[in-house]
């Protein structure tokens, strides 16, 4: 398992504020499964910030179900991303699920007035999307500093999934 730091240039010596948070690495049949917030064209890996007593792999399973309405199986932690911006560190653990069954969406009313729902796209596609994230820094340092951490996930995910091929 691979760990990872990526530091926004907004980043101040000390952080004060730390968020931890899990995601699911979703896919079938070459599409991976994305959140897409249509009311800013953001797309995001499934998943969220962890409640107090949960494990990385409980927290992955229960955004994976309330974002996207999937029961999902952590088959491997495949690496930990530290970002730096600002005073916060934001830590996210990268997870390779398997579909397990059907379960319930539960959207915040956030992710509701944003028009969030899940979509599968074929991972060059996602990895295109997430490419473009320098395309935001003027306009939107907050989808810039998103796509450049899924961008980051999705590289390493290929890297590893090459290795395993060789």
């Amino acid at each position: 398992m691979k760990e990872i730091e990526i530091s926004g240039e907004n980043r101040l010596e000390t952080t004060t504020k730390t968020r931890v948070g899990s995601r699911a690495v979703i896919l079938r049949d070459g599409d991976i499964l994305l959140m897409h917030e249509s009311l800013q064209d953001l797309w995001l890996i499934p998943g969220g910030g962890m409640e107090e007593g949960e494990t990385p792999e409980k927290c992955c399973v229960r955004e994976a179900e309330e974002e996207t309405g999937l029961l999902v199986r952590p088959e491997r932690r495949f690496l930990t991303l530290s970002e730096y911006y600002e005073e916060y560190c934001y830590i996210t653990y990268y997870f390779i699920c398997s579909i397990a069954g059907t379960g319930h969406m539960a959207l915040t009313e956030m992710e509701k007035a944003r028009g969030a729902r899940p979509e599968w796209l074929p991972l060059e596609e996602a990895m295109a999307i997430f490419s473009r994230h320098r395309d935001y820094a003027a306009e939107n340092e907050e989808k810039r500093g998103i796509y450049l951490r899924e961008l980051t996930a999705l590289t390493e995910y290929s890297a590893q999934c090459e290795q395993e091929r060789l």
